[in-house]
């Protein structure tokens, strides 16, 4: 018989509910916004539309699941990790997500000329492709054996067979530290987020020298398109900061738990280090709106033409002068 929900559960779950409705129809508006504006199909955005998903299930999934952990149900060992698992993958994906964005960005400033040539839509979506098979690989760890089952079974009896083993359903009870700690944030999180870091820094270090090149009053073309080049790889910078904002408290506290057991952190960071990554998937769809033109563009036009029930000429001629830019 499940126990009842207290009132701190309560505001969490209610909390988590507010996320996943604004993560789950922003992302969803900048899926919509890539799929009908022609001036949001190159590389860029498409990686951007592999991060929207990521952050789409993130909403629709492991917000979900993530709850049910909360509440704590008692469940078989591998239906519990197999719970957990989700948003690994998917934190994974939005990592790899966003190193393709930043290598792509790289690739714009360093060869504009050879770009198009060397980065074709199949190459993105062969890269969109990998990103998500190394998440499902890097996420799904656990479920290969690299859990506390072991451990479990070492400091408790068994309820009968190996696939009964019934425990209370929680992330660190199925999930080693170790695992968290090691493989997930010191090799797939950490090293991709300084190596994202360093791209950025030489991207505006690129995009700053050829602006300040002297050019003549015939040569507008290479200042107008570094200018937009900064523009976008700020807003984008902002999204990986914010990446990082979120996510590094839950981390750090991996990091406590694994390296000093005897430490007790307060369950109110916790659950702060929580809201914190599940929310970044709420932040995105904010940031394209308020940085990037092409992407408000869009999205007034969705808003006018299917939510106010007219079509904005204005909003369709922007758009197609746009993607002629």
């Amino acid at each position: 018989m499940a126990h009842p929900i207290s009132a701190f559960q309560a505001a969490y779950i209610s909390i988590e509910v507010l996320i996943a409705l604004v993560s789950v129809p922003g992302n969803i508006l900048v899926i919509w916004a890539v799929k009908m504006n022609q001036a949001l199909r190159d590389a860029t955005f498409c990686f951007i539309v592999s991060l929207a998903v990521a952050d789409v299930a993130v909403g629709a999934l492991v917000i979900p699941l993530a709850i049910i952990i909360n509440i704590g149900p008692q469940t078989e060992f591998y239906t519990c990790l197999m719970v957990a698992c989700p948003v690994l993958i998917l934190t994974e994906s939005s990592i790899l997500a966003l190193l393709a964005i930043a290598v792509d960005r790289y690739l714009r400033v360093k060869i504009p000329v050879r770009y198009k040539s060397m980065v074709t839509p199949r190459r993105a979506a062969v890269a969109i492709a990998c990103c998500w098979i190394v998440s499902f690989l890097v996420g799904l760890t656990p479920m290969f054996g690299w859990n506390n089952l072991n451990k479990m079974q070492r400091t408790q009896e068994p309820n009968g067979s190996h696939t009964e083993f019934i425990i209370t359903c929680q992330f660190e009870t199925v999930i080693s530290m170790e695992y968290m700690v090691y493989f997930n944030f010191f090799v797939w999180v950490l090293p991709p987020l300084l190596l994202m870091l360093l791209i950025y820094l030489e991207v505006f270090n690129l995009i700053r020298k050829q602006l300040n090149k002297k050019v003549s009053s015939s040569s507008n073309d290479p200042q107008k398109y570094y200018g937009k080049e900064l523009k976008i790889a700020k807003s984008l910078a902002l999204v990986l900061f914010l990446f990082a904002l979120s996510w590094l408290p839950l981390h750090v506290l991996n990091c406590i738990t694994l390296f000093c057991p005897s430490c007790q952190t307060p369950h109110i960071l916790t659950y702060i280090a929580i809201f914190l990554t599940h929310g970044n998937s709420a932040m995105n769809p904010i940031v394209y709106a308020f940085r990037i033109k092409k992407f408000r563009t869009a999205f007034l036009q969705i808003w006018n033409q299917y939510f106010c029930c007219k079509t904005n000429k204005n909003a369709t001629s922007t758009t197609t002068a746009e993607a002629g830019n």
